[in-house]
């Protein structure tokens, strides 16, 4: 029996596809060879017992910093966006909001974040980037111990959330209690009283009440400081003073905590 030829055509061959060149960059640094530990030098930036609430609704209820677009990829009047083009775009968003001098950069891409700072500021083991302003004198904190300090915070485009300075009256939290974000916790234990430092907050290190896990990580998620698992914020820190504290017992039933 005579069969008809067939009419349907030869599927063409799939194009190749393009590598996934989207990475986590954190200003540059990279692993050293040896699978080892490594801080990058880069060229200021929390939370209190009770401003830290504040601060958290504040965060909750704020417009996103930038765009979560492609640095490359997303067409524009001029063809593809580039990295140079979003790093103009966010720094006038951020002059708008008025940012600090210096103020870091954050590319976004996706769940993907870059952070642009210059050459003086350094990332921890842990992820923490921070620059230090003035490192001041005396003692750093132990456990237990009251640190009294101001600070500002923002979110990725400069905009400010909230700050003591603003309010009058300094933060006092007793180290240790787990009454700050393990990142601004980790900035706060190294420095001394009349230093001033500026950090930079990955969402890794933020509140881990809550979490995804992403690329085999625990994600921290809101409600908490952080406007999504990906928000990075921006601490401008000045410590002011450190005392230790002693519980005392009065009438026997009645204690309370005396920090000198």
């Amino acid at each position: 029996m005579n069969t008809l030829p067939s009419t349907r055509q030869p599927l063409p061959p799939p194009l190749p596809r393009s590598p996934n060149t989207t990475h986590l960059h954190l200003h540059g640094s990279e692993a050293p060879a040896d699978g080892g530990t490594k801080k990058t030098r880069r060229g200021l930036c929390l939370s209190s017992s009770t401003t830290l609430l504040a601060f958290s609704a504040a965060i909750a209820t704020s417009a996103p910093p930038f765009p979560a677009s492609a640095a490359k990829g997303k067409k524009g009047k001029g063809g593809y966006y580039d990295e140079k083009r979003l790093l103009e775009q966010n720094r006038k968003i951020q002059e708008a909001n008025n940012a600090p001098k210096d103020f870091p950069n954050f590319i976004r891409e996706g769940f993907e974040v870059k952070v642009v700072t210059t050459e003086d500021y350094v990332t921890s083991d842990s992820g923490l980037i921070y620059l230090d302003i003035e490192v001041g004198k005396g003692d750093t904190p132990k456990d237990g111990q009251q640190v009294t300090f101001h600070y500002t915070g923002y979110n990725e485009s400069g905009r400010r959330i909230d700050s003591t300075y603003l309010q009058g009256t300094p933060a006092k939290i007793r180290l240790g209690n787990k009454a700050l974000v393990p990142g601004f916790e980790e900035g706060l234990r190294d420095m001394k009283p009349g230093g001033r430092r500026r950090m930079i907050i990955p969402p890794e290190l933020g509140p881990l009440s809550d979490c995804v896990v992403f690329h085999g990580k625990c994600r921290g998620v809101g409600p908490s400081t952080f406007f999504s698992s990906r928000q990075f914020e921006v601490f401008d820190v000045e410590v002011l003073d450190v005392k230790s504290c002693e519980r005392r017992t009065i009438v026997g039933f009645y204690s309370d905590v005396v920090c000198n």
